[in-house]
């Protein structure tokens, strides 16, 4: 199946292909001859023509071996190493040695080879407790029993997943009935990867470890050791572990102390940060931000912490007034400063949750300890939001800060490339803005923030771009939703100012779509868009009721006398769904209008009474969404 292009771009209006179409199709290997059994699919936005082909057959040996090198050729590994095959002069790059090839159809050996090995039936099992070495494979389908009772491998991944899952829920049950394992899916599929038959124990450490931050104990057993930490029905880490390890003793003593030796340096480790971090406050840090290089165009995390400051006590003024402002500005000025710290330097998944710890050993109030640690969410799709409004308002500066900064030197994102997770950073602006329900129109926050930047040399205001960039992100967001493209498109073209009202709308249109009036409204809304655009000045929505001749033109303007300001005032206080179903009575004044009466008349001051009158239908038919979006 091949992706080709929109069906507007690939066939023309008689149904027959576009050049563009024709130059596709020749790489591909196929003609116009195709053309009429080409599927049309709808991706979400558009309906797009796709080519299915069937592509000749090759024999097993052939297509096995092509298989296996284009396979082995896109692997991700970062670094491969360079090792001697058996014959002592040539050598392969790999990320470890391989020792065995087995390729099997049914009973029979495929002949294929890859790395300097050739495919045979012999492979190795578990390294210690392996019932024969080598194990033989008779055929393909007895692979997964013959390894795990010759080999001890569980050769599935899913089934080792599952029963180290099994295995980790009965040994919490087993150190305590009030005890589960922490719940990551990462660090489970990590380990999965790293045994072939599973074993778990169960393992302590001093209680006295406790007294430090469960965080960065929980990250270091897992980033570490690969441990599984046991936490309490509330959520409290507890001073047990669980090991996954790969051999089955009968007695396990020895294994279980060996993890317990190994973990308590680590746990030592950070108490010790802990405890140096401590002697220090977050404050007294703040002046050495300026030596740490944020970027080479933008400054210092220093430069970049004013630049917060500024934006965030602007927006606590415009949210709360002095008080917040105050409050927002401290925040932002110590949110970054744990960066500096010897817990973060080890471990810099814990910035700003460190901050929070070390700003209420601060004696700082919970609001900005609490801000300190919030301002970097959401900091993932599905995240939680900041949980006060300080963290909302500090948040929102570092995230506009970072893609006004970025913006205005010229680092924009392009295909998969966003190395400054800006895409991240738009998603979190506007989650942030609409959940919230925020009163920030999202041109003058962008406005705002780059006033922030006004004396930084070669930085360029780009507000425009970075504005279209974040409506584009949100279009997406929604259409991911319980959202058409069509209702997504309607009311996203209008680019609302206020976020927090998109979602209102977004129900406004699809209550608007439902009406009997919807798709004739519609189309006339997109037939007076198109007229308005062919008029080489901007038409103003001033009619002159003089001028007004024909019954049809009369009845409009009579009309929409009687429903602006109905559809005005449901606008006003957010009655989106009735600001637009007032526009249903303008349905039979409209058609009526277009059947009737010429808009460009012989006489200019007709002429632009007429494009005056229907630029004040258009504006008041587009004030909650562009309803042309709905024409088919």
């Amino acid at each position: 199946m091949h992706k080709l292009m929109p069906v507007a771009v690939g066939l023309d209006a008689n149904g027959n292909a576009t050049p563009a179409l024709l130059k596709k199709l020749a790489a591909l290997g196929a003609d116009a001859s195709v053309v009429p059994a080409l599927r049309r699919e709808h991706d979400g936005k558009t309906e797009v023509l796709f080519h299915d082909s069937l592509a000749k057959g090759a024999a097993l040996a052939e297509g096995l071996q092509k298989s296996l090198e284009a396979a082995l050729s896109g692997l991700p590994i970062p670094k491969v190493m360079s090792y001697q095959l058996q014959d002592g002069w040539n050598s392969v790059n790999f990320v470890r040695p391989a020792h065995r090839l087995v390729a099997l159809h049914g009973a029979d050996v495929v002949p294929v080879s890859i790395l300097g090995l050739g495919a045979g039936r012999e492979t190795r099992g578990h390294r210690f407790e392996a019932a024969v070495d080598p194990v033989v494979l008779a055929d393909a389908d007895s692979y997964a029993e013959t390894l795990k009772r010759d080999g001890a491998v569980i050769a599935s991944f899913a089934e080792r997943r599952a029963e180290i899952a099994r295995q980790l829920a009965a040994a919490a049950i087993q150190a305590g009935h009030d005890l589960k394992p922490i719940d990551d899916d990462a660090l489970l599929d990590e380990v999965t990867a790293l045994v072939e038959r599973p074993n778990v124990l169960v393992g302590q450490f001093e209680a006295e470890f406790l007294a430090v931050p469960q965080e960065c104990l929980i990250l270091t057993m897992k980033a570490n050791q690969k441990y599984f930490p046991l936490l309490d029905t509330a959520g409290r880490l507890t001073n047990s572990f669980l090991v996954v390890s790969n051999i089955r003793p009968d007695d396990p003593s020895a294994v279980i102390g060996g993890n317990e030796r190994v973990v308590r340096p680590r746990l030592a480790d950070a108490k010790f940060f802990y405890d140096q971090d401590r002697k220090k406050t977050l404050e007294s840090r703040v002046l050495n931000l300026a030596k740490v290089v944020y970027h080479n165009k933008l400054g210092t995390q220093g430069e970049r912490v004013q630049r917060v400051c500024v934006i965030a006590k602007a927006i606590g003024e415009q949210l709360g007034g002095e008080g917040l402002a105050l409050q927002a500005e401290q925040a932002a000025l110590l949110a970054k400063a744990d960066l500096l710290t010897d817990m973060v330097g080890e471990f810099p998944e814990l910035q700003g949750i460190m901050g929070r710890y070390y700003a209420l050993h601060d004696g700082l109030a919970t609001d900005i300890a609490d801000a300190i640690e919030d301002h970097y969410k959401p900091r993932f799709a599905g995240d939680s939001l900041p949980r006060g409004q300080v963290g909302t308002i500090v948040a929102l500066a570092d995230k506009l800060e970072t893609l006004v900064g970025m913006f205005g030197i010229g680092q924009i994102p392009t295909g998969d490339r966003d190395p400054f997770a800006l895409r991240r950073h738009a998603l979190g602006v506007i989650r942030m803005l609409a959940e919230n329900d925020l009163d920030l129109p999202l041109d003058q926050l962008l406005a705002l923030a780059g006033s922030a930047f006004a004396v930084v040399d070669g930085f360029k205001p780009s507000d425009s771009a970075l504005a279209d960039f974040i409506y584009e992100r949100l279009a997406g967001n929604l259409r991911e939703q319980d959202f058409t493209a069509q209702e997504v498109d309607a009311v996203v073209s209008q680019r609302p100012q206020r976020l927090g009202d998109i979602p209102k709308r977004l129900v406004a249109v699809r209550a608007f779509a439902a009406l009997p009036e919807s798709a004739a409204l519609a189309a006339a809304n997109k037939r007076v868009g198109n007229i308005l655009k062919k008029v080489e000045n901007a038409v103003e929505a001033v009619v002159d009721g003089a001028l007004l001749r024909e019954g049809a033109e009369i009845a409009l303007s009579d009309a929409l006398v009687d429903v602006v300001p109905r559809a005005d005032a449901a606008f006003a206080t957010g009655d989106y769904a009735e600001s637009l179903q007032a526009l249903a009575a303008l349905r039979a004044p409209v058609d009526a209008f277009f059947d009737r009466v010429m808009v460009n008349a012989d006489d200019p001051a007709l002429r632009a009474n007429r494009l005056g009158l229907l630029a004040k239908l258009h504006r008041a038919m587009n004030r909650v969404a562009d309803i042309s979006k709905l024409s088919a």
